[in-house]
């Protein structure tokens, strides 16, 4: 399954897509700015896992000491 995410300022243009796509069977899902912010967030997170562990304490020592 692939997803396509557009955004526009107008309302009518997306609305417009949105009947697009319902006419070639195709699903169509608004999401909210807030889902949008979820998604990236979600991303970033998934980018920035190593699968290694730290040492939580050095680390704190680390940031308090910038």
């Amino acid at each position: 399954m692939e997803t396509l995410l557009l955004q526009s300022e107008s309302k009518k243009d997306l609305k417009m897509f949105a009947e697009l796509a319902k006419k070639v069977g195709l699903k169509t899902y608004s999401v909210s700015k807030e889902e949008m912010e979820d998604i990236g967030l979600a991303k970033a997170m998934k980018k920035g896992r190593t699968g290694e562990y730290i040492n939580t304490a050095a680390y704190l020592k680390k940031i308090k000491a910038q």
